[in-house]
């Protein structure tokens, strides 16, 4: 009995701690309650067994409390405190406790590819009365327990998410459901091959068409490494969970802008709050779609009720999204609500055939293209929204005549008379002469010609850049290593494009500079320019921010869309804008750049996306700012599966959540000379790694040695070779092919 009492006395000494950990030392004389335990634990076996069992008794009774209290006082930070605790469960805890079998696929420790990130095969077992019905589901999550500085907290790095793709191609291979586990601070911010950002961009990519249901439980979400293997079709949370574009500790760094050091407590405790980052928050923004009930102050590592429950939780959303591709609404709803209890009413098969297949890829569409668009900040007008939805009905009608009936129509005639006038057919020549002439004269114009290969400097908007105005002369940042001369401002700002005639060195150039210089004159028609930024957090201080930068820049949000022509073609293209608060991205961005590609899609032009600058995601819009990664990495992947031509083009300095999502999944990524690229500056990278980078690590020199992107451009030559670019990449679903 005293064994059992000893443990137990172990068992409320680090519930004390815990307690202390999570709301402070001073609450409610916890920190004099730790050393009372702490004596007697110490000096057990100097107590006899009647103080003994009386004093465990008290001590259970007082902790019972003051976790009552402390959950009704819980505040946001307390909660990411939560999650971060050592004692809190971990992926090993959830693979002993809610799978009846697992088997991890990799190695161990040094052997291990990226030991931060989990693969497992995995059996589950539901009851249906006295049947037992066994299910295969493939594991993949952050292991950050267990040996946490081996596994960097559970900050995966680029190949330990490549191994997560790898077997999630596996599960989908075999037909196997996949169950995600977020433990994740964010992830671990390196460019080495396959590069962080780059990485996350391939696994969402390959994610937005899984052909398997996709379940993600949240723990801690931190930013871009949540998205790695977040992109599911339900997400659950656990209720002491949290899910965030950025860390309190960070959003502070930036809201006081600090470059060195620790900000101060109460800010980070504002910002926890102002980030709204809690799964209350998130369930009601709609970025998850059901919360996991926790005890008081959290699950931990031996919390087996919660564990039951996250079985049953698991098990019934799975069902879900099964039955979403299968079954009436009604009846779906009926089944689900006898799935309460832990012996199952009713057993789900969890195979899809290839019908159920396609609708479970439609329905994930649907699920983000509709999460966030509540946040958008667009003019209401019934006329208006009729005549939009009118003109897009009218649009897709046109198109899907125009490429999928009439163009069909007439390649299979052309071919056809191809063939009557061929050599082995010239005896028919008297006959094909007659159809080919009553041919032309009912189609009244010839096939279209090929298109003019020359670039004409006169079709080019005339356009100088206030920079140019100015009398005096600037000296290059590479004058001392190149030995550039000095550089006549107006020379340098007119012809020579911001660039130095020597080195090449690229200098900053404002927005306007491109849309008056690579497109042709008078093309450019801007669309949905309606669609403002706004604060859906109510962020403090941040509206005044939104209407500073209205004011400066003339704009709405930091993305611009509008239609195009270079050399004749027609195309579809966005802007991410750098004077408009860095280029960053939140539900407006996101929200512009789905409409754009999707009328790319639609009218068969190529998308064309001018990365100005971008800072990654606005953090005053919270998880609505990051979950634009899906969404708008599931309108690429189903435009360039329709057969579009998607090409990215870098300039200045364009880092993390964009670059690893909707940028960075583009077949075609170019960047100018002088492009710093990557997925997290010099700053975070030595906070998160504690070393330094060289200089040139975000370089594109170097980005086109890892195999980032797929090439240097001069600025100089920018129009001509995006012209190029358009003749001869993309396929035959192009109108102009």
């Amino acid at each position: 009995m005293k064994l059992e009492w000893h443990r137990k006395l172990k068992e409320l000494l680090d519930t004390a701690i815990y307690i202390k950990d999570i709301k402070g030392e001073d609450f409610l004389d916890i920190s004099f309650l730790i050393k009372e335990i702490s004596k007697v634990y110490e000096d057990f076996y100097q107590y006899d067994e009647n103080f003994i069992e009386k004093f465990l008794m008290q001590v259970e009774s007082r902790l019972k409390f003051i976790i009552e209290e402390g959950e009704k006082t819980l505040t946001p930070y307390e909660i990411v405190k939560i999650a971060r605790h050592p004692q809190r469960f971990t992926l090993q805890d959830i693979l002993e406790n809610v799978y009846d079998s697992y088997m991890e696929l990799g190695g161990e420790k040094e052997l291990n590819i990226d030991p931060a990130i989990i693969c497992a095969k995995a059996m589950i077992v539901r009851k249906v009365e006295n049947d037992l019905y066994f299910h295969q589901v493939m594991v993949i999550g952050h292991e950050k327990g267990h040996g946490e500085e081996f596994r960097q907290g559970g900050s995966a790095k680029p190949w330990g998410n490549e191994k997560a793709l790898r077997y999630m191609k596996m599960a989908e291979t075999e037909g196997t459901p996949i169950h995600f586990f977020i433990f994740t601070p964010g992830a671990y911010p390196i460019e080495d091959y396959p590069g962080s950002a780059q990485q996350i961009a391939r696994n969402l990519y390959y994610m937005s068409k899984l052909k398997v249901p996709t379940i993600a439980f949240i723990s801690e979400g931190g930013s871009g490494g949540a998205e790695a293997i977040g992109l599911a079709d339900i997400r659950l949370m656990a209720e002491k969970g949290y899910y965030s574009v950025i860390s309190p500790e960070g959003a502070a760094a930036i809201e006081a802008k600090l470059k060195e050091g620790r900000p101060p407590r109460e800010l980070v405790e504002k910002c926890a709050k102002a980030l709204k980052l809690t799964a209350k928050d998130n369930l009601e923004f709609g970025t998850i779609d059901k919360i996991v009930p926790e005890p008081p102050l959290g699950a931990r590592k031996k919390d087996y009720k919660f564990f039951k429950r996250l079985k049953l939780e698991l098990i019934r959303a799975t069902d879900e999204v099964i039955l979403q591709t299968r079954s009436l609404k009604f009846l779906r709803k009926y089944v689900l609500s006898k799935q309460d209890t832990e012996d199952f009413k009713f057993f789900v098969n969890w195979n899809l055939d290839e019908d159920e297949i396609e609708i479970l890829i439609e329905n994930r569409y649907k699920k983000y293209k509709k999460m966030t668009q509540w946040a958008v900040c667009e003019p209401k007008n019934i006329f208006k929204t009729f005549f939009d939805f009118g003109h897009n009905l009218g649009l897709k009608f046109k198109n899907e005549i125009k490429y999928r009936v009439l163009k069909p129509g007439h390649r299979g005639f052309k071919k056809f008379l191809e063939e009557l006038t061929t050599e082995s057919s010239l005896l028919l020549k008297p006959v094909s002469d007659p159809v080919k002439t009553v041919y032309n004269i009912i189609v009244s114009k010839k096939i279209r010609p090929k298109l003019p290969t020359p670039i004409l400097e006169e079709e080019i908007s005339p356009y100088t850049s206030p920079l140019a105005l100015e009398d005096k002369t600037v000296t290059c940042p590479e004058a001392e290593k190149y030995g550039c001369p000095d550089i006549w401002v107006p020379d340098l700002y007119g012809e020579f494009c911001g660039v130095c005639p020597n080195c090449g060195y690229h200098f900053p150039l404002e927005y306007k500079w491109y849309l008056n210089n690579i497109f042709d004159k008078n093309s450019v028609k801007i669309f949905n320019n309606d669609i403002a930024s706004g604060n859906p957090l109510e962020f403090e201080g941040y509206a005044e921010k939104l209407k500073e930068a209205r004011k400066r820049t003339g704009l709405k949000s930091a993305l611009l869309s509008f239609e195009a022509k270079i050399g004749g073609i027609s195309l579809v293209a966005v802007m991410l804008v750098g004077e408009f608060r860095q280029g960053t991205v939140g539900v407006a961005e996101g929200e512009k750049f789905i409409r754009a590609i999707e009328l790319a899609k639609i009218t068969r032009r190529p998308f064309l996306a001018l990365v100005h600058t971008t800072g990654g995601i606005r953090i005053h819009e919270g998880t609505l700012g990051l979950v634009q990664m899906p969404r708008c990495t599931m309108a690429v992947r189903d435009y360039v599966d329709a057969g579009g031509l998607y090409i990215v083009i870098y300039d200045n300095n364009s880092y993390a959540g964009p670059v690893a999502s909707f940028l960075g999944s583009a077949p075609y990524q170019f960047a100018l000379k002088s492009t710093r690229l990557g997925f997290a500056g010099p700053r975070v990278i030595r906070e998160t790694t504690g070393q330094d980078v060289p200089p040139d690590y975000h370089s594109a020199e170097n980005a086109l040695k890892r195999g980032h992107i797929q090439g240097i451009w001069d600025r100089r030559e920018l129009r001509k070779k995006l012209f190029t670019a358009l003749l001869t990449m993309g396929g035959k679903n192009l109108y102009y092919r």
